[in-house]
């Protein structure tokens, strides 16, 4: 269909909590989804969004045709979600959601898939592609031997926020109560002689048996290595566990040279280049 032939652009509004099956649905179509899930992650999350986050959606009346969803960081406003249907790609429905989600707001940030109509689009909204963001699996079992020393405690919603504000200057109460009261979630910190060096959650993840280390914070002054490893094998139990980590992160190489193997990629965007610190931030992958 040419550009003169594109039919107009449904109505834009935001999402409510009637919309949570239509935009899973849209989530699907993109791999993003599943039908009737064991576990559960993209039903709280499609909830969590609507309810304290910036989310809307394209409205064609007898469906919705796309969803797209910012949260603030802190660090800016993120990006968490951009989805068209497949039917309606090349249309023109991103830009003007894209611009719906994000406002007047700056500093910005997203995750950008490999979908190749993703990084110009997010380019022209003022964001640069800075790093690869890469998802490691691996076996607990095999981890480097750093971090031994450490030790692990279980944590609650407030001692995460708390750690988050002191050290980050972001202060997420809401966000970090969704985090530990997903599926299956182990909110901990990590501590060096008694020292708290680190502040985390895992969880359960919808397809595959492996748990992921959902986030997880490490002190300014602190060397990351140690914590990222210690907060790895606590997550991982017995079996396996998925981590995202910036490319730059010095935690990639010792890795992948343990056996953990690159399971998906998004690249690390943003309007201003240092507003997270890429060695001591394992992000939620949606939330930053």
């Amino acid at each position: 269909m040419s550009s003169a032939e594109r039919r107009p652009i449904p109505p834009i509004r935001e999402a409510t909590l009637d919309d949570e099956a239509e935009i899973r649905s849209v989530l699907a179509e993109h791999g993003n989804d599943g039908p009737h899930p064991t576990i559960d992650i993209v039903g709280p999350y499609v909830r969590h969004l609507i309810a304290t986050a910036h989310a809307f959606v394209v409205d064609e009346g007898d469906r919705l045709a796309a969803f797209g969803a910012t949260i603030e960081t802190g660090h800016g406003r993120h990006l968490t979600d951009l989805f068209v249907r497949s039917d309606r790609l090349g249309q023109g429905m991103g830009r003007p959601l894209l611009d719906a989600v994000f406002g007047a707001a700056w500093p910005r940030t997203t995750f950008a898939s490999d979908d190749p109509r993703a990084l110009p689009l997010y380019i022209r909204a003022g964001m640069t592609p800075l790093w690869p963001h890469l998802y490691l699996l691996g076996a607990g079992s095999s981890l480097p031997d750093g971090g031994r020393e450490l030790t692990t405690e279980s944590a609650d919603a407030p001692r995460l926020a708390a750690l988050d504000r002191d050290w980050t200057g972001v202060d997420r109460p809401v966000d970090h109560a969704f985090w530990t009261s997903q599926s299956g979630a182990d909110a901990f910190v990590v501590l060096d002689a008694g020292e708290v060096v680190a502040g985390g959650c895992g969880r359960d993840r919808q397809l595959g048996p492996a748990r992921a280390l959902d986030r997880l914070v490490v002190r300014p002054d602190r060397e990351p290595l140690g914590p990222i490893y210690a907060a790895l094998r606590r997550v991982a139990r017995d079996g396996k566990v998925l981590v995202g980590l910036a490319g730059t992160n010095p935690a990639v190489r010792p890795l992948l040279e343990a056996g953990f193997r690159i399971e998906d990629q998004d690249t690390y965007m943003a309007s201003e280049p240092d507003l997270i610190d890429p060695a001591r931030l394992l992000p939620n992958p949606g939330m930053l």
